[in-house]
């Protein structure tokens, strides 16, 4: 799956917002027809969604359908599956038999539109303390056309479920964050998306400290609530030029190395071997994907 730095939400029944969002510079949008969306509203919502996907066929769109468990989700899906939609982001997915379910609902809804099996991406949520404990054999399921391309932290859900608060310091997310990198990698899956920034909108440095943090435990990106938080956040995700220089140097050191029989040695201050080159090719092809 292309990287993912950010991905803006847009209440589904706001096309309005859904037209400024398309030209931000999200890497993708998600229009939401769940908890931005009343239950009064979700009808009227999805031919919105439909209209706002059928007008942009080249942009990265995903949609937030309502969760299995709910009278909303097949109604959601049937209004949203087209060609113009990048993948779903399904809530409150929590075994490997939702994944399995979501397959069979959606391989359906292709075929009757025509589209290739599998081509809608299927991304999920992660929200509650079972859902979490679960995590790795849910990542694994393996179903015949759509598996799980990535993880999404969704905090909110999680604390309440947890009976705790969201805080600026976020150790209450300490353990999912840890948690789920580790998953997604053993499962050979894209590194998973952080929760949105919730504790104060305005407080940019916050929101950077915690970009930041997820970064550290192996987040790929965020999710984000508000066009303000979309160029910090794609800067804490993105190597930066000094990193993407050190990589190129460290590379052809490297390969000149092993030219001579070398496959470990101190580059500027550094102890190199295999894992550094590992990392250096990974910052550039992360790098040139982006760019």
């Amino acid at each position: 799956m292309k990287p993912l730095r950010t991905a803006l939400f847009v209440p589904g029944n706001r096309p309005d917002r859904a037209a400024k969002a398309l030209g931000s510079a999200a890497d993708a949008v998600i229009l939401d027809l769940e908890d931005a969306v009343p239950p009064a509203e979700k009808e009227r919502a999805r031919p919105l969604v439909r209209d706002v996907l059928e007008s942009s066929p080249q942009k990265r769109i995903y949609v937030r359908t309502n969760g299995l468990a709910t009278p909303y989700c097949r109604e959601d899906l049937e209004a949203v599956v087209c060609g113009s939609l990048t993948g779903i982001l399904m809530p409150k997915v929590e075994s490997p038999e939702n994944v399995f379910q979501i397959d069979t609902l959606l391989t359906g809804l292709e075929r009757s539109a025509g589209l290739e099996t599998g081509s809608i991406e299927v991304l999920s949520l992660c929200e509650s303390a079972f859902a979490l404990e679960g995590i790795y054999p849910t990542v694994c399921a393996r179903p015949e056309h759509h598996t799980i391309s990535a993880v999404a932290l969704g905090g909110a859900d999680y604390v309440l479920d947890m009976g705790v608060a969201m805080t600026r310091g976020a150790l209450e997310l300490e353990y999912p964050r840890q948690r789920l990198p580790v998953a997604c990698r053993a499962a050979g899956i894209s590194p998973p998306i952080d929760t949105p920034w919730m504790v104060d909108i305005k407080d940019i440095d916050g929101l950077v400290e915690d970009a930041r943090r997820a970064k550290a435990y192996g987040f790929q990106g965020k999710l984000v609530i508000h066009p303000s938080q979309i160029a910090p956040c794609n800067d804490v995700f993105t190597p930066t030029e000094e990193e993407i220089v050190y990589a190129r140097r460290l590379i052809e050191a490297f390969e000149d190395a092993e030219r001579r029989g070398i496959a470990a040695f101190q580059f500027e201050g550094n102890l190199i071997d295999y894992p550094m080159l590992e990392r250096a090719k990974r910052i550039c092809a992360l790098a040139q994907t982006i760019s």
